[in-house]
């Protein structure tokens, strides 16, 4: 049970969630102070993106480029 909860709560550097959403870094941090991508701040002030929210968007993103 304690890996399963771990796994979860695996987070994303702004770069590595820039390259599974195939914007730059600078958007992510844009749309992360506009509220539009979830994140944490670590104790150095960094941001960390959940790796379920920005793979879920990732492939809302891919649907929206389809229709």
């Amino acid at each position: 049970m304690r890996d399963e909860v771990h796994e979860s709560r695996e987070y994303l550097r702004a770069g590595e969630a820039a390259a599974y959403l195939n914007v730059s870094a600078k958007t992510v941090s844009r749309w992360a102070k506009e509220g539009k991508v979830p994140h944490i701040r670590t104790l150095g002030g960094h941001r960390r993106f959940p790796k379920d929210a920005i793979e879920k968007l990732a492939r809302e993103m891919v649907r929206g480029e389809r229709d």
